[in-house]
């Protein structure tokens, strides 16, 4: 039982790993380059994610804790995979969004406009849900490699993103590139290890992650400490941004 429950934490530390920077996480995460840079903007931007929030994608609510929040609602596409493995609170036909005018103060939307075909459109229902002078944080990738195939669509740049931004009546208050430099190499690298080599069966994935992959990790982190940094060579878009309806 003592064994079990040991077992059941530890399994549940690595989860939580995946999506948070700790030294666990660079020794167990595929992704720990990504992650970091994500949980780390997301993190140092949440204080000003008010009110009642709309996460749109919302997977299994991984920032969720980062949000100090009377309201936080989680929308998926209905599927019976999603319905199974996620934790929405409301599930849609990917259309209009199922909620009134200006009924959120914030909207968070993480990892997810790349697989959206009709980017205006998802956009303008943001806006339209969204309360004047509203927040919204988005981030979204700029260099990764093709995943939830086949919906995936895009890879936007910050000049895109900028954009759309402004096409849909937002102003960019603060836009972040998110791992730049030498460590999107290492970071890819160990993607296409995982893909490549890593076997379904956990324990021996779990295995070989600490073999391979850590020391992938470990040594990015060193390189970042000596090479020149590249901005134009980033992982993700991070943007808050502010709605102006009346502008």
């Amino acid at each position: 039982m003592i064994m079990d429950e040991t077992l059941n934490a530890i399994k549940e530390n690595i989860r939580n790993a995946q999506f948070r920077p700790t030294i666990l996480s660079m020794l167990t995460n595929p992704f720990y380059f990504a992650r970091k840079g994500l949980y780390q903007n997301i993190a140092s931007l949440s204080c000003y994610i008010k009110g009642s929030v709309l996460d749109v994608g919302c997977g299994h609510k991984p920032y969720k804790s980062l949000f100090a929040t009377e309201k936080y609602v989680g929308l998926e596409i209905d599927s019976e995979e999603n319905r199974l493995n996620k934790h929405a609170d409301i599930f849609y036909d990917g259309s209009m969004f199922p909620f009134e005018d200006s009924e959120f103060d914030s909207v968070v939307i993480n990892q997810v406009l790349e697989h959206v075909f009709e980017p205006n459109f998802f956009l303008s229902e943001v806006e339209r849900v969204l309360k004047n002078e509203g927040l919204l944080l988005l981030t979204v990738p700029f260099i990764w490699d093709e995943h939830e195939v086949p919906v995936d669509y895009a890879r936007y740049s910050s000049y895109g993103l900028s954009y759309l931004m402004k096409r849909h009546h937002f102003e960019i208050v603060e836009l972040r590139k998110s791992v730049s430099g030498i460590r999107v190499i290492f970071q890819i690298f160990n993607a296409f290890l995982y893909k490549t080599l890593l076997p379904r069966n956990q324990k021996l994935s779990f295995l070989l992650t600490l073999l391979l992959l850590a020391p992938v990790n470990i040594l990015g982190e060193l390189a970042n400490l000596v090479a020149p940094n590249n901005e134009d060579l980033y992982l993700d878009n991070v943007i808050l941004a502010v709605l102006k309806k009346d502008d």
